[in-house]
């Protein structure tokens, strides 16, 4: 068949459009920008098209000749995601329906309490998309999944780092109520599989694992597969969900704007009221994953360097989408830039390992404090903050996240471009280059380019300037130094 899947270069998407491949269908994937798609490994053999569901008129190229199309969109960080998110499937449903689609498959969450509590923002959002795209015309399956386990999600993030860093912790009280969490190959598995699913079949289907279990026993469940001592969790009242998101923000990579969502989705219970899923799509084998084995493998994949896709993948909702400027646009404004140069007596090839290995564990060679301290201002201020790390250590692809800066463009073993995603009075790039040096060698070339918004703008960069020696001078010293002498200790002093 020929499946169109949005969000593909999300965390859900960016894995099922690979395996919607190997199992023989056509894949379109829709995008904002193509080229976020462009060094990913499956991308080449689908086919990838520009369009945008909050504009309605891009989408009948996307939709044309589509079997099925599959919903995994969602504005989640975003201050209005309820009116994004009812905008994009409203115009999802309208494309499909026009385009004589056969069948619409959509990932929400689980169904909102039915004992009269107030459902959270979040699951009042994600069962109103169920509502409208059900409502097309089109059969449509809405899969509700609670707490998804696999490498890079955000709830596995979640639940990782809250376990590893914290032996003994206070806690809301949310971490007492039940989850059914699910494997992301047992989702994967359900998504593949509705696209094969008869006409008549026009409904939602709850979806988990085997294993039904509070927060708190995945937690202690979590320590005993990674090796760790059992854990001391001291559920107390005063916790709300903003304080607990705050929490959650302070602990693991997950900002608070996402993070709440989060929360205030665990503070119901999260448990299959049916399975009614088997009838069509039966348990393999061997039976769904269970939560032991999800954390393991998800693990394994952590250590080995092998996580296809993270939640941090999508840009943030503020970040700045416009890729660097040329310069004749810049002509009657202000631009700030830093330039530092360094001869480099190791070949370009050597110089580039370095450069595209920044970040993450490897750090940013220079003053690691000042570094620290700016990614600790920006998740004040609600920003996404230095941890949300690298995906794999050694190699980057265009639109991945890399710490707080997203990947702009890379030409192999010559550029790096970086794009700011922190909170700025304006837009700022950093570019990284390794070029051929004169009589042998390499030089390196490293550029921030920083574009103010406004007064606040230009007292910033004011402000920052005389630490620039200090963070981009050793920065440049440092990246030459590694190049010419390799060693593990990345995060070297000025």
């Amino acid at each position: 068949m020929r499946c169109l899947v949005t969000g593909a270069t999300g965390y859900i998407g960016g894995r099922l459009a690979p395996r919607l491949l190997e199992e023989g269908h056509e894949v379109r994937c829709l995008a904002r920008k193509a080229g976020r798609l462009r060094d990913v490994p499956w991308a080449a053999r689908a086919d990838v098209v520009e369009a945008d569901l909050r504009k309605p008129e891009t989408l009948p190229p996307a939709f044309d000749g589509v079997d099925v199309a599959y919903f995994l969109m969602h504005s989640l960080g975003r201050p209005d995601f309820e009116a994004a998110d009812r905008e994009a499937a409203t115009n999802f449903a309208a494309a499909a329906a026009s385009a004589g689609v056969r069948r619409i498959v959509y990932l929400g969450g689980p169904q909102p309490p039915e004992d009269g509590g107030v459902p959270s923002p979040h699951l009042r959002s994600r069962a109103e998309v169920g509502r409208i795209l059900t409502a097309s015309g089109v059969p449509t399956v809405v899969l509700r999944a609670a707490v998804i386990i696999g490498s890079g999600s955000a709830s596995f993030e979640m639940l990782r780092y809250l376990t590893e860093r914290l032996p003994a912790m206070v806690t809301p009280r949310w971490v007492s109520n039940r989850i059914q969490p699910i494997a992301i190959r047992d989702v994967l598995r359900y998504l593949a599989g509705c696209a094969a699913l008869p006409p008549e079949v026009n409904r939602g289907f709850d979806i988990g694992g085997p294993d039904i279990l509070t927060f708190r026993e995945m937690m202690q469940r979590y320590a005993g597969v990674a090796g760790l001592r059992r854990r001391v969790i001291v559920p107390v009242r005063p916790l709300t969900p903003s304080l607990s998101s705050h929490w959650v923000g302070l602990i693991t990579p997950v900002p608070n704007k996402i993070a709440r969502p989060l929360v205030e989705s665990l503070i119901h219970e999260a448990v299959a009221h049916e399975h009614d899923i088997a009838r069509w799509i039966p348990d393999p084998p061997g039976g769904l994953t269970g939560f032991d084995q999800a954390v393991a493998l998800a693990l394994a994949k952590v250590r080995n360097a092998e996580v296809e896709t993270r939640w941090s993948a999508a840009s943030g909702p503020d970040a700045p989408a416009e890729p660097l400027p040329s310069d004749p646009k810049w002509s009657g404004g202000t631009v700030y830039t830093d330039v530092r140069e360094r001869l480099v007596d190791a070949p370009p090839g050597a110089l580039w390992r370095v450069i595209e290995g920044v970040g993450g564990e490897h750090g940013w060679y220079s003053f690691p404090l000042a570094w620290s301290v700016r990614g600790w201002v920006d998740r004040l201020v609600g920003g996404v903050g230095l941890r949300r790390g690298r995906r794999d250590p050694h190699r980057l692809q265009v639109g991945e996240a890399l710490d707080f800066w997203r990947v702009e463009e890379i030409v192999p073993g010559e550029l790096l471009r970086l794009r700011a995603e922190m909170r700025l009075p304006g837009r700022a790039w950093l570019e990284m280059r390794a070029e051929p040096a004169e009589g042998g060698g390499s030089r390196y070339v490293q550029r921030a380019v920083f574009l103010p918004r406004g007064l606040t703008g230009h007292l910033y960069w004011g402000s920052v300037t005389p630490f620039h020696a200090v963070v981009f001078g050793g920065m440049a010293r440092n990246i030459a130094r590694n190049a010419e002498h390799p060693t593990p200790a990345h995060h070297l002093h000025p």
